[in-house]
């Protein structure tokens, strides 16, 4: 087993250790292009090999706030970027909320598409009692919907790391490699250095996964072991 492969059953182990009355719901949080989406589909897939339980999969980018509707800030702004992208109310209301204590199980996995733009309005559907939701996204510990999740885990990579890959992901539909730089520099970066400033998710979550080395992460566990498990 590779060193990677190790992480990833630890933090399945660690998921599986959560005992709630409903759903689990655990936090995949990080910086751009940190590999939250990649861990987070690996989790659920080490998940589901290991447990009859449901696993639920949301990227939290299918709960954006429509780009028209932010109007608060200048669209190309850090303030913008962290106050408004995404829809926090619909989070919390239609996705944590109902698979929280006393729900209804009853949630929405995607709001909006990708592009932010076409708002997705499918029936919702229902979640097993003991489902465990592994949900990955920027921001996931701001106080709006922090309350909400049962494990939270932080993907650490530096901020240089941040600006390489995601001038290397995302220069295809930016146009060019110097204006996702650009963007990365003026609006993302700064943006997510006032999260980590502000927030300080990395001290905060409970697992922090280094990920600069994607064959061989690192994980540090902040659990307390008298009381993994419980709330």
């Amino acid at each position: 087993m590779g060193r990677r492969d190790e992480v990833l059953a630890a933090l399945a182990d660690a998921a599986l250790e959560v005992e709630r009355a409903h759903p689990v719901r655990v936090a995949v949080d990080g910086c751009s292009a940190a590999g939250k989406t990649t861990l987070g589909d690996e989790l659920a897939d080490v998940l589901r090999a290991r447990t009859p339980r449901e696993v639920i999969r949301v990227n939290i980018d299918r709960f954006k706030r429509a780009v028209a509707a932010r109007t608060r800030f200048p669209q190309h702004s850090p303030e913008s970027y962290y106050f408004e992208s995404w829809d926090y109310d619909g989070i919390r209301d239609h996705l944590l909320v109902p698979l929280g204590p006393g729900g209804s199980r009853r949630y929405r996995h995607e709001l909006m598409d990708f592009a932010a733009v076409t708002v997705l309005d499918g029936p919702p559907r229902t979640a097993s009692a003991d489902a465990i939701l592994v949900a990955d996204g920027c921001f996931l510990q701001r106080p709006e919907i922090d309350d909400y999740w049962d494990l939270r885990i932080f993907i650490d990579i530096p901020m240089e790391e941040v600006l390489r890959r995601g001038v290397a992901r995302d220069q295809a539909w930016m146009e060019s490699a110097q204006e996702a730089e650009r963007r990365y520099r003026t609006k993302y970066i700064p943006g997510e250095r006032r999260y980590l400033d502000e927030v300080r998710p990395h001290e905060r979550a409970q697992l922090v996964v280094d990920n600069r080395d994607f064959t061989a992460p690192r994980l540090t566990d902040r659990r307390d072991p008298q009381h993994r498990g419980t709330p």
